[in-house]
């Protein structure tokens, strides 16, 4: 385990010389994350401009949801988003042999090869949010101790998630637009679940269960209700999703076959 924090590091340290060629890209991906993300918020004060609560939930819980969102969506991001080379051009242009022929795991590999620094934009942005609306939380020693352990079992959905859409591209060469539509269904957790319909829930909820990286654990924060679906749903799912994860990664590289243009 201590090698691979060892080489961890050697490629964030690589990552970074190569980030710093380029700094105006580096600096226009940071800014470009700010305006998305502050838009989306100038979007929801809009809203509630005009009407006081959407079911029963005030824009400051709202941005609270909001602000917890980002932050298990930003570390996945920042650490691990090279997924998304993997499903739209690693296996298709025949790249991926060079991590079968190192004596390292290929998946880590794939997921320390790039650290995306224009996420920390999004949690930037996340913990000022949660600053910002931390006082209408209850907090105590135990909240804040299960607050700490259900951001990297939120994150941990993430990246299962996307290790899943992106292992599809050993079957099929490519995944990148199913990524997409898979990573999308997140904007629907920023908000609360009851303002979907059923079907909605049970996607977000179950299938693809972005609301448990953000709507049910904070709304655990807000209420103190349901501590042991919202949190313990929370870490049960995200193990269950990665041990499927790593099942399906594992029967994608059983059957990869190297390709090329």
């Amino acid at each position: 385990m201590l090698r691979y924090f060892k080489l961890q590091k050697i490629f964030i340290v690589q990552y970074l010389k190569q980030l710093m060629e380029y700094k105006t890209d580096f600096v226009i991906g940071i800014i470009g994350v700010f305006l998305t993300q502050a838009l989306n918020i100038a979007f929801l004060w809009i809203i509630f401009s005009k009407i006081p609560t959407l079911y029963g939930w005030t824009l400051t819980q709202i941005a609270f949801i909001y602000g917890f969102s980002l932050i298990p969506k930003g570390i996945d991001h920042l650490l691990f988003d090279n997924l998304w080379n993997l499903g739209k051009r690693i296996i298709r242009n025949g790249q991926f042999d060079k991590y079968m022929l190192r004596p390292i795991s290929p998946l880590f590999q794939v997921l320390i090869e790039t650290f995306q620094l224009d996420a920390c934009g999004e949690l930037i942005i996340g913990i000022a949010l949660l600053i910002k609306t931390s006082n209408i939380v209850h907090w105590s020693l135990w909240k804040a101790a299960l607050f700490i352990i259900a951001i990297p079992f939120a994150t941990l959905i993430y990246t299962s998630i996307k290790i899943i859409a992106a292992s599809i591209a050993f079957w099929s060469k490519q995944s990148g637009s199913l990524m997409y539509i898979f990573y999308m269904l997140n904007n629907f957790a920023k908000y609360p679940v009851s303002i979907y319909n059923g079907t909605i829930r049970i996607i977000i909820s179950f299938i693809i269960p972005f609301a448990f990286t953000a709507f049910y654990p904070a709304s655990f924060f807000l209420t103190g209700n349901k501590g042991w679906f919202n949190i313990g749903g929370l870490i049960i799912i995200s193990i269950l999703l990665f041990t499927l994860s790593l099942l399906i990664w594992h029967k994608g590289i059983s059957v990869y076959e190297s390709s090329g243009s």
